[in-house]
């Protein structure tokens, strides 16, 4: 069986995920809805994002060395990475020069799509993840199934079942007593932390500085106590100048958590002597197929994304299976094409496109007016087909070409569903190429 059928299949049967995921998606979607509300003009914010993040692709290597210039002269380092391994192989050597063998980590996709954790593991390097809902998942040993709320799979009892086991406290489905268990050992481990590791949401082209938002506070505690900071971002995330933040955090918030804005917004750059904060401040650029779909006319658009899971929140699908059943640390609508455009080869997992209903709600809440659905069909006609689907697909389109042709086919059609028996094709063509029946009040 096909491996991703075999992944819906299980979903499907879970009563208790599929709630679970429901319950969270709509009350995201809720939240969402109600905050766009606030905004004077949603259809001009949008277009105004999506005018931004255009023109940073546009001029992506004039940007990205700016970045990288401005963020040296501060005191930092960039590295330029040209597929996962190489991300993580210049991760870990930052980590052994500087002995460092213990460290937190804050929720980032592009970590998670180039393997880093297992990378650090292999290495013997421990890196605990300090979001709450990532360092749920990670004792429990399974990906993030939302790329905003990692956990949203799991209830309330799972999880305190979950730190009964693995932390070793009384059993409680309260989550503030769950939060505080995991608050007390998680602040442990900032406090010995010998590095910390984060994700950015853009880093800025003028003026060197990496923006990152959260609401737990974990990101803040990790780059400020440790003495040695890693940032790992994708390519596409710079942007041009500090103005073009603004426009930015009116929708990324709200898109993502129904906020109008998160509880902490970062705005880093490595810091000056006798100033607090890491003492050596690393920037690790990840190309892993970007430039390849950069170069993509049909979609290079996916690029454009900011990562905030509002499409996973409003998809039929998502809302059904949930964030596993994909099979990709990139699920959803935005997934499907992800999984696709980065790596070392395209079209790596050709099944996802088909994980969607086509009806258009992620390209109407993407808050850069995404056109998810078109990406979606042109991944669809790029997979490999087997030869019977060509020759239907070939006979159809010619079929469909000129209406003589679908003329003559009819009136095949309805001859056959006379002469052919019940049994075979004839029984349901019969039902689908006969006239429509007038009734009675037809003239």
């Amino acid at each position: 069986m096909n491996p991703t059928k075999q992944k819906i299949d299980k979903a499907l049967t879970d009563t208790h995920l599929r709630q679970a995921v429901l319950n969270a998606t709509t009350l995201s979607a809720t939240k969402r809805d109600i905050a766009v509300t606030e905004l004077p003009d949603l259809e001009e914010a949008r277009t105004k994002v999506r005018k931004i993040r255009t023109r940073s692709l546009d001029k992506l290597d004039v940007c990205l060395d700016r970045f990288k210039e401005s963020f040296e002269r501060a005191g930092g380092v960039v590295h330029f990475a040209a597929d996962a391994k190489e991300a993580n192989r210049i991760a870990i050597g930052i980590l052994k020069k500087n002995n460092a063998v213990q460290g937190v980590k804050s929720k980032s996709m592009v970590t998670e799509e180039i393997g880093l954790g297992k990378e650090l593991e292999h290495w013997g390097i421990d890196a605990v993840e300090s979001d709450l809902g990532e360092y749920i998942v990670q004792l429990v040993g399974e990906p993030p199934s939302h790329i905003t709320a990692p956990a949203l799979h799991r209830s309330r009892s799972s999880i305190g079942k979950l730190f009964t086991e693995k932390i070793g406290i009384p059993y409680s489905d309260d989550p503030t007593t769950l939060t505080k268990a995991a608050r007390k050992v998680l602040r442990q481990r900032f406090i010995e932390a010998q590095f910390g590791i984060s994700g950015a949401n853009f880093i800025v082209a003028e003026s060197g500085h990496l923006v990152i938002v959260e609401n737990e506070g974990n990101v803040r505690l990790g780059l400020s106590l440790p003495p040695l900071y890693i940032a790992v971002s994708g390519i596409e995330k710079v942007i041009g100048s500090l103005m073009d933040v603004p426009p930015l955090l009116d929708l990324l918030p709200r898109s993502a958590t129904g906020q109008r804005i998160t509880g902490y917004v970062h705005l880093l750059r490595p810091t000056r002597s006798g100033e607090d904060g890491p003492k050596q401040m690393h920037v690790i650029l990840v190309n892993n197929g970007r430039r390849r779909a950069l170069n993509d006319f049909k979609l290079r658009e996916m690029l454009l994304c900011i990562r905030c899971g509002a499409c996973l929140n409003v998809c039929p699908v998502y809302r059904t299976v949930g964030g596993h059943a994909y099979g990709s640390v990139y699920p959803g609508p935005m997934g499907a094409i992800w999984s696709n455009i980065v790596g070392d080869r395209p079209m790596s997992m050709p099944d996802l496109p088909d994980l969607s209903t086509l009806c258009g709600a992620c390209r109407d809440i993407c808050p850069v007016k995404i056109d998810i659905p078109r990406m979606l069909l042109e991944l669809r006609s790029r997979r490999p087909k087997p030869l019977h689907e060509q020759m239907v697909a070939a006979g159809y389109k010619w079929t469909m070409d000129a209406s003589p042709r679908m003329d003559i086919v009819g009136r095949v059609a309805r001859l056959a569903s006379d002469i052919l028996p019940r049994g075979l094709p004839g029984g349901w063509l019969k039902g689908v190429c006969v006239e429509p029946e007038k009734n009675g009040d037809e003239g």
